[in-house]
């Protein structure tokens, strides 16, 4: 397949995200005084409450000991508690041996290990805070740990590791307007209610800390929830920019959504509390990039100056090893909390302790859905079935308004560029290529088999056209699905690459598939815009229309297949004088999607908030007759029969 603009997507948002971070370190370098300094701060903060809210109710946390280790320096009780009805949180708590109370207090938040709370480097941390004189809680976070939400399903290989399991659910709650971080962060925020709920602890002096995923978690519940008194994120804190520039796609719980478009970066997370104490922990060799961190630690450092903090409230330690919660760093930390909670300075614990993982269970068994747990899939089913349940319908033209939204849809130009790129033959066939500009440095590939050879370097459009939108590339589904191939032989056949399919779809290792690739990081990224990655796949195909038409076409039908048929679903919503939209392969509806535990299509087809409005037997009424659905698929992108329509 020919894949000439592989990085075409990945360059244009490279382009966009470097010019917003260029504004953003100009309006910091603007600012010079305190009042200025908090006004950019509450700004940050309206920011993130909207990025994460609203929250659910605070809900009874009926949290209960289920069994204790007694150590030689220190004690673990092991607790489950609900962060929702039903919701089972698996948490560690590290007392110290001779317990001074009221004592402080830390929050372990846990990078993406396995087993969650019983990593060897996540028993370290917490047992040189107990050694320190710290109460410390570490909690396991969603599908690690003790926490498997899909315990015992079939098909489990989609969600075999934690990263895939949390983009799973991510996805499902974009349909609901919901975001995977609010819930990693909610757990986090019921974890610190459960703590200052123990008689041990001290609500004014109360750390939070982390590594990776839990670097993650520590950035984020640092701006959202201001009991914390102090803070230490390692090895996740870097910018946005370069996370993208690097070409390194991060978990679901990483993209907040809109941050990025209204000029947060996330260094911003960490000023939103400022200036209580701050220490970056990193590491040289991390892939997390360290130029970025030390670029954070500056930009925060300089905010702290502005509020007349003492020079001790915000720190850096980059280490010389890879990514890890490596002893050096917790001892930093250690050393860190223990000066801001006036505890001193605490002995250098060389080595800890490393117990095995079922010493730490909560629960019997090491699984919270043998004990009852709801998972999170269900909730996901529940909500989705309740908007379905009072939803009004809409009309064509208000469920045009409302596509025109969610999707975040340029106006399309009045007049639509394109250039004519060169031929190419495929067994004595010639296909002419034109490349369609639709915005920046984004151009849709447009393809059409030529019967003259000699007519292949303009783009002359008969007055009816069929134009056709691939599962995955044009090259492919013209030579191989029988509906392309059929309307090949039946007059004028256009076939469309919109961004990041076919010839731009991009080249990287393993599977396009996958849920951690590049297109996946796409949609990620165009999360943090506040955009939709799916909407400027539409977009690309308005666009193109308009220049069909701009060239002379008057009577244009739409087909579509598996990706291409949602996007000629939603286009034939958007654009009424196609005369008829032809669906093949494509989905059955978006709460299937949310209903189902498992689904294999990819990130970039979900909208956010969709089900808060529309689903798609909505959008195939708006279609008003104009319309064929052929071989549907299910959740897992499999044939569920074939459905006429019409």
């Amino acid at each position: 397949m020919r894949n000439g603009y592989a990085h075409m997507v990945h360059d244009d948002l490279v382009r966009r995200v470097r010019a917003l971070h260029a504004e953003r370190a100009a309006r910091l370098a603007a600012l010079s005084t305190r009042e200025e300094a908090l006004a950019y701060q509450d700004a940050v903060r309206a920011v993130i409450r909207r990025a994460f809210g609203p929250w659910p109710e605070r809900t009874p946390l009926n949290a209960r000991i289920t069994g204790c280790l007694e150590r030689p320096t220190h004690r673990i009780e092991k607790v489950l508690f609900e962060s929702r009805p039903g919701f089972l949180v698996t948490a560690n708590v590290y007392l110290p041996r001779d317990l001074k109370t009221p004592a402080p207090a830390v929050l372990g938040v846990c990078g993406h290990s396995a087993n969650g709370k019983a990593s060897t480097l996540y028993q370290g941390f917490c047992q040189r805070l107990a050694r320190a004189g710290f109460v410390t809680l570490i909690f396991d976070p969603i599908s690690q740990g003790e926490r498997d939400q899909y315990f015992g399903l079939p098909k489990r290989e989609m969600v075999d590791v934690c990263t895939r399991a949390h983009n799973m659910m991510g996805k499902q709650l974009e349909l609901l307007g919901d975001f995977f971080g609010a819930w990693r962060a909610w757990d986090g925020i019921r974890a610190l209610d459960y703590l200052l709920s123990r008689p041990e602890v001290d609500p004014t002096r109360v750390g939070l800390t982390g590594n990776s995923g839990g670097g993650t978690m520590t950035t984020w519940l640092w701006a959202l929830d201001d009991r914390f008194t102090m803070a230490a994120p390692d090895c996740f804190v870097t910018t946005f920019l370069h996370n993208l520039e690097n070409e390194l796609p991060a978990d679901s719980e990483q993209y907040p959504p809109g941050v990025l478009g209204a000029g947060l970066e996330m260094a911003d997370f960490l000023i939103a509390a400022a200036p209580k104490p701050i220490l970056l922990l990193g590491e040289h060799y991390d892939y997390f990039d360290r130029r970025g961190h030390q670029e954070a630690f500056e930009d925060i450092q300089r905010f702290y100056r502005l509020l007349g903090a003492p020079e001790d409230r915000v720190a850096c330690f980059r280490g010389w090893q890879t990514h890890g919660y490596w002893p050096e760093d917790q001892k930093r930390m250690v050393r860190f909390f223990a000066h801001h909670a006036g505890l001193g300075a605490p002995e250098d614990v060389e080595e800890t302790e490393v117990l095995p993982d079922e010493a730490l269970w909560a629960t019997p068994k090491g699984e919270v859905i043998l004990e009852g747990a709801k998972p999170a899939f269900a909730f996901i089913a529940e909500r989705a079935q309740e908007v379905a349940s009072r939803r009004p319908p809409l009309s064509r033209e208000a469920l045009a308004g409302v596509l025109t939204r969610l999707l975040h849809l340029p106006a399309v130009p009045q007049r639509v560029y394109h250039r004519n790129l060169r031929p190419e033959a495929h067994s004595g066939v010639t296909y002419a290529r034109y490349a369609v500009e639709t915005e920046g440095e984004v151009r849709a590939i447009l393809r059409k088999k030529m019967d003259d050879p000699d007519r292949a370097h303009s783009l002359d459009v008969e007055p009816d056209v069929r134009l056709y939108l691939p599962h995955f590339s044009s090259e492919e589904d013209l030579a191989q699905d029988p509906l392309a191939r059929r309307l090949q032989g039946e007059g004028a056949l256009y076939a469309l690459d919109v961004r990041g399919l076919g010839e731009s779809a991009p080249d990287e290792e393993g599977d396009f598939w996958q849920p951690y690739g590049m297109d996946y990081m796409a949609h990620g990224y165009y999360l943090l815009l506040g955009e939709s990655y799916l909407g400027r796949r539409v977009y690309d195909v308005l666009c193109t229309l308009a220049l069909l038409r701009q060239e002379g076409a008057r009577d244009i039908d739409l087909y579509g297949r598996g990706q291409g048929a949602l996007l000629a679903l939603l286009v034939g919503v958007l654009d009424p004088s196609l005369r008829w939209i032809t669906l093949k392969n494509g989905p059955t509806s978006f709460r299937a999607w949310a209903e189902a535990p498992l689904v294999a299509w990819p990130s970039a087809c979900f909208i956010r908030e969709a089900l808060l409005h529309f689903d798609v037997d909505d959008c195939l009424r708006a279609l008003e007759g104009r319309v064929t659905v052929l071989e549907p698929w299910d959740a897992l992108m499999c044939p569920c029969g074939a459905k006429a329509g019409g």
